[in-house]
């Protein structure tokens, strides 16, 4: 069977002189293969506790009633999350060869293709079947999705909940296997002494030092990405509806690991390392951008002293309070330090007042860097707000923000595959940014994102050729 491209298709790739690179496609794993993989690395028990947790009906008959969901801290989880009346799609990211064989219908020509089941590694409580599932899932997309390497190329899934347990997944995924994309979990719940439940984002105020794995990222060569869900935590614990939950929770998600990583110092102390967040969009980081220097500029050691309490000129504030306090105010103007005691207590301890400390940032300018340079912040087709990276005058600092093309097939956002590219290029197409911030978008800033660790990323593949091209082009600074 031959796969023709769409003419919605054809007329946007007759309209760019570049590749389109997709860096968060998703392939769907045959389970039967991977579950049998897990029995012969791991033995016949953990393949029977993987079985058993992927079987639907076990675990809808394994829920409580709704009446229970709340007290035992169950939220609604994804419903018919993927491809079904689109069969051709579903078995297009089943199959490998199929997903080979339809690029040039969908206008794409290199897939990077994050898991499906594969993202349970970054959650799964259970240790052993964790680690053992890892390590079959990530042999899967070796073995399975090896041969169309010069146009696909699957990431490895990388449990987080231990640096030591990343390390190890690490070596055997990209050190044995070869694969040389990762996905990682930045966001790990964790069970406290007294019951409760806190998630960690890896950086500031973790539990563990990860330094580690970064370490190891580097050495490999490979660029530490993101792709967690924000479901079961915060507001998105509704027992029964998960559209609620499911609404903006990967930006949730990649908004908190990002923060972590940046108020814990991770960049400044692994200058060489590029780090990406998938499938959030870019609205959450000009967010965060924003956020962290509008901070910066009044709350740095420094500029935090302007609200320092021992400041205050306690006499004057007394002469402006008799002068000017009515009414019940002036009748207690005897109790003048109680009313001065919140947030104005002299005796904070110095830990509490360098909020940017652990950071390690210098100056606004330090975090702008950051964002503009050495992130990549994973954009779907159909989200609108993709034209936000691109607007350096709604930036702060006048940055734009590298934006990677990213079209979720194999998941429910995308009801045909074929329509991913003319919906990322609407944005052309509506005069929201023009033809060489598209090629920015779904080629430049890609190129740069998986050649940031590894030179020889594209080496072989299809787009070999203009990628070589592209990095020996003199290259642009951020806008500032």
């Amino acid at each position: 069977m031959t796969y023709l491209p769409t003419d919605e298709v054809s007329a946007v790739r007759d309209r760019l002189g570049h590749p389109v690179i997709d860096s968060d496609g998703h392939l769907i794993e045959y389970l039967p293969l991977v579950r049998d993989f897990i029995d012969e690395d791991a033995g016949t028990d953990l393949a029977a506790v993987f079985e058993k947790m992927s079987n639907t009906a076990d675990r809808r008959r394994a829920v409580p009633d709704r009446a229970k969901r709340r007290d035992l801290g169950i939220h609604a989880t994804a419903v018919w999350g993927i491809p079904a009346a689109n069969t051709l799609d579903r078995a297009t990211c089943m199959l490998p060869d199929l997903m080979y064989k339809r690029l040039d219908e969908i206008g794409v020509d290199f897939a990077v293709l994050y898991p499906t089941y594969g993202l349970t590694v970054t959650q799964l409580a259970h240790d052993e079947l964790r680690r053992a599932l890892a390590r079959a899932l990530n042999r899967y997309y070796a073995e399975v999705y090896g041969p169309y390497g010069d146009r696909l190329a699957p990431v490895a899934a990388i449990p987080m909940f231990t640096p030591e347990e990343a390390v190890a997944e690490l070596d055997h995924a990209v050190g044995e296997l070869g694969l040389k994309a990762v996905m990682m979990g930045g966001v790990i719940p964790r069970t406290l002494a007294g019951g409760g439940r806190w998630m960690d984002t890896l950086g500031h105020d973790s539990p563990y030092d990860y330094d580690p794995v970064w370490q190891r990222c580097e050495e490999l060569g490979v660029t530490p990405t993101f792709h967690s869900g924000g479901q079961g935590w915060g507001s998105r614990m509704s027992t029964v509806n998960n559209s609620y939950n499911q609404v903006g929770n990967f930006a949730a998600a990649d908004e908190a690991v990002c923060r972590s990583l940046v108020f814990g110092g991770v960049p400044a102390r692994f200058p060489n390392l590029h780090f990406a967040f998938q499938e959030g969009g870019v609205a959450w980081a000009a967010a965060l951008l924003a956020g962290i220097v509008g901070h910066w500029e009044k709350r740095n050691s420094e500029a935090i002293q302007h609200y320092n309490p021992a400041r205050m000129d306690r006499d004057l504030l007394r002469t402006l309070f008799r002068r000017h306090a009515t009414g019940p105010v002036a009748d207690r103007i005897d109790r003048l330090e109680t009313g001065l005691a919140m947030h104005s207590d002299p005796d904070e301890l110095p830990q509490d007042i360098d909020q940017f400390g652990e950071s390690l940032l210098t100056s606004a300018q330090d975090v702008l860097d950051l964002f503009s340079t050495r992130f990549s912040f994973g954009c779907e087709a159909d989200d609108p707000m993709n034209a936000l990276a691109f607007s350096a005058d709604l930036n702060p600092g006048g940055v734009t923000l590298p934006a990677v093309f990213a079209s979720d097939v194999g998941h429910w956002d995308v009801r045909d595959i074929r329509d991913v590219l003319p919906e990322a290029y609407e944005l052309v197409e509506r005069h929201q940014i023009d033809e060489a911030q598209f090629r920015d978008f779904v080629f430049a800033n890609p190129v740069r994102l998986w050649t940031s660790m590894n030179r020889s990323f594209f080496r072989g593949t299809h787009v070999e050729d203009a990628v070589d091209k592209l990095l020996a082009a003199p290259q642009p600074e951020a806008a500032h």
